[in-house]
């Protein structure tokens, strides 16, 4: 992926990750425009970043994305890049309130739907382009899940998954498709703690690398900074290791990673 010269979208791009992401995108030389469905979030995004912009969307609503879609063809004709980093993330106790789905269902269709009819929509634009890039956003818990969060883990494995056959089956166009597993972050994906959790990675911190990461290997598929690798990798050890880790992981009631 080149850092510079590109349009790009951020989904989830007022707050957190994304608009981390976005303002160092925004720093390298991009035209940045960020989505989501808060619009003074966006606005005071953009107010601190003059030059970038930003569409609401709601990443739920298939026809919205199809809306959201032709706006973005016919204001920003040379976008070639996106950035699925919207998502939400709820604990759940499946033990309880089993006739309430909300949360259930919420967390699928922004986590999972919406990027998967989001990239449909948007291919024919991408394809276009001399050269694109679909960048989705996983997690380290697509590995290693953490059971507090299962429906936000499930979401996450399936984007890992859905990252692997999109790749495959654009290999032969101009389209590339990175995968970005964060850990834990310091951001307020679950609350207002987690952004000042000692155990989380710093969100600076992860920024500076995943662009280290990105500069240093253009052609990457998948980005993983080093506090996320011991998640990615749990499988390599064997199973009987991989049950260890998942046990200790959960019964320690870790924070998400």
């Amino acid at each position: 992926m080149n850092l510079s010269g590109n349009t790009i979208l951020i989904t989830g791009g007022g707050s957190g990750i994304g608009r981390a992401l976005a303002e160092e995108f925004h720093k390298q030389g991009n035209q940045v425009v960020i989505a989501g469905r808060r619009q003074q979030v966006l606005d005071e995004t953009v107010a601190a970043n003059p030059g970038m912009a930003s569409v609401v969307v709601d990443i739920e609503s298939n026809e919205g994305i199809r809306t959201f879609a032709t706006r973005l063809e016919k204001e920003f004709p040379q976008l070639n890049v996106v950035i699925h980093n919207a998502g939400i993330m709820r604990p759940e106790n499946l033990l309880e309130n089993t006739d309430d789905l909300s949360a259930i269902d919420a967390t699928v269709t922004t986590n999972l739907l919406g990027p998967l009819r989001l990239t449909a929509a948007l291919l024919p634009l991408l394809r276009k382009q001399a050269k694109a890039t679909v960048m989705t956003v996983s997690s380290g818990l697509a590995f290693i899940p953490l059971s507090l969060t299962p429906t936000y883990c499930a979401t996450k494995a399936a984007i890992h998954s859905y990252s692997q056959s999109l790749r495959y089956q654009l290999r032969e166009t101009g389209v590339e498709v990175i995968e970005l597993v964060p850990p834990y972050v310091q951001t307020e994906l679950m609350g207002s703690a987690q952004a000042s959790d000692p155990r989380a990675m710093p969100l600076k911190e992860f920024i500076d690398e995943i662009f280290a990461l990105l500069k240093a290997n253009p052609n990457a598929t998948e980005i993983l900074v080093e506090r996320v690798k011991p998640l990615r990798f749990a499988e390599l050890n064997g199973v009987e290791r991989y049950q260890e880790f998942f046990q200790s992981f959960n019964q320690a009631q870790a924070a998400p990673h």
